[in-house]
């Protein structure tokens, strides 16, 4: 029988909690999840994108249905290419969903085959932002059960070392 896969795509500059926990919930829908980061060229991040798998693979280690990769170019179409029955999004607040509703709609046009499944996040995490944690690391706070302790040590080495 075929594997029932997922895509959870992003640039996760860095991974937070509210991210393995969207992965987590995905692996109870779905035989096997896909971790997709993103090699946009667009945006300035802290992780390099072989830094950013890489904390995702330490993170996922034992995880058993849960790939790390990286992709390019149109989200639909690598999930295509992967053979995934659905695009797993998170949505955090109103803003995630009209936003991701409009993305949504225009990966069912590009590809009406691949399902999007939204999840809401757990409401414990729905206040993370990858670039409000970057700003707590690099203002001095802590981020403690924001992210994983690894993502807080590498975070402070690259926001905080750098600045010494």
């Amino acid at each position: 029988m075929a594997k029932r896969r997922a895509v959870y795509a992003g640039s996760f500059d860095p991974p937070t909690e509210g991210h393995l926990n969207l992965v987590r919930r995905g692996l109870k829908l779905f035989d096997e999840v896909i971790v997709a980061v993103a090699e946009s060229t667009s945006k300035k991040y802290v992780f390099t994108t072989a830094e950013r798998v890489e904390l995702w693979r330490n993170l996922l280690h034992g995880v058993r249905g849960a790939k790390v990769e990286t992709f390019s170019g149109l989200l639909v179409s690598y999930a295509k290419r992967r053979g995934a029955a659905a695009i797993l999004r998170g949505l955090r607040n109103f803003t995630d969903f009209e936003y991701e509703s409009t993305m949504a709609g225009m990966n069912r046009q590009l590809d009406p085959r691949i399902e999007i499944v939204f999840l809401l996040t757990e409401p414990e995490y729905a206040h993370l932002s990858s670039s409000l944690i970057k700003e707590i690391v690099l203002l001095g706070g802590s981020v403690k059960k924001m992210v994983p302790p690894l993502v807080e040590r590498e975070l402070k080495k690259k926001l905080v070392g750098s600045r010494k």
